[in-house]
């Protein structure tokens, strides 16, 4: 994920974005995967996009964290505002109550927001007594506990000694359980929640952690490596997402791709992106269509894969 400094609030105008002859052909589909048709620009003229998240009506949410503005096109593909003074939203999901969890880099912590009252209560706000650098992505687990990364990027001072992977219990309580990775970024479980996958921005490797309990986890390994141009240097992944059979969907902004991994660490193909991603979610009413936050747009794309339903019980 991009990190940046605390969001300047800024009146933008939002409009979604015409399908025209500009619009890329379906590119070449990774058998099993997809994609099934081509890749459609669903909105545009952003500031930098983020944190797609998709809920059980069909709706998406994402951010524009220099905007500081939370997003929503709903199955029809009407966008509105839902949030103003997101206060530096970046990473989203969904819980198994309903509620849009949220990083707000610019406050330090990761929120709650009912999203009919649109009332923001803390779910992760210290560690050690003190607030997170700039909470960046999380992924909530069936019990209601959540993974957040906690990077250095985009902040002059550090509350915490360290960059960090940790866990919020669901009474709040937060535990550090990776402080040793450069810039950690996205961060996802798989299908059973016995792994744990995070994806360094400072590294071209992608890591899986085997949880012991909620909240505990075993050692390091790296999964795979992912590709990069040869004209850039090695900049690492961004955001990431999962489908049913534990493949993962890891965005590559240096190479304008996502590249999928299956859960054994082989690579399957890549997809290209328009514009470099920051981040992907499955979503619609069968939850095969992947949406991709990319710079300025939201791109989506009919799937073969079917999507994850993260934090269902």
């Amino acid at each position: 994920m991009k990190y940046l400094r605390t969001a300047v609030v800024m009146v933008i105008c939002l409009c979604a974005a015409k399908v025209d002859a500009a619009q890329p052909a379906s590119p070449e589909p990774i058998p099993g995967i997809g994609p099934s048709g081509p890749i459609t620009r669903l909105h545009s003229d952003f500031k930098f996009t983020e944190g797609p998240a998709a809920d059980a009506q069909g709706n998406l949410y994402f951010t524009d964290v220099p905007a500081g503005l939370i997003l929503k096109s709903d199955a029809m593909g009407k966008l509105t505002t839902f949030l103003e003074d997101s206060r530096g939203c970046n990473g989203l999901m969904v819980d198994g109550q309903g509620r849009l969890l949220a990083c707000q880099g610019g406050e330090g912590r990761v929120i709650a927001i009912d999203v009919a009252t649109k009332e923001v209560a803390p779910r992760a706000d210290k560690h050690n007594g003190k607030r997170f650098i700039q909470p960046n992505d999380l992924v909530v687990d069936r019990g209601g506990g959540v993974y957040f990364t906690d990077p250095v990027i985009g902040r002059g001072d550090r509350p915490q000694d360290r960059q960090a992977v940790y866990y919020a219990a669901p009474d709040g309580t937060a535990t550090r359980l990776i402080d040793d990775l450069l810039y950690p970024n996205g961060v996802i479980l798989s299908p059973d929640e016995k792994t744990l996958y995070v994806v360094p921005s400072g590294s071209v490797d992608v890591m899986a952690y085997a949880i012991e309990a909620p909240g505990k986890i075993g050692p390091g390994r790296v999964l795979a490596a992912l590709q990069q141009t040869t004209a850039t240097f090695p900049k690492g992944g961004d955001g990431l997402t999962i489908d049913t059979k534990g493949n993962l969907y890891v965005t590559v902004p240096a190479a304008s791709s996502i590249q999928v991994i299956t859960y054994e660490g082989k690579t399957l193909g890549m997809i290209p992106i328009p514009e470099q991603p920051s981040n992907c979610t499955f979503g619609g009413p069968d939850r095969k269509t992947l949406f991709v936050t990319a710079r300025k747009s939201v791109y989506s794309m009919p799937m073969e894969a079917t999507g994850h339903s993260v934090a269902a019980k």
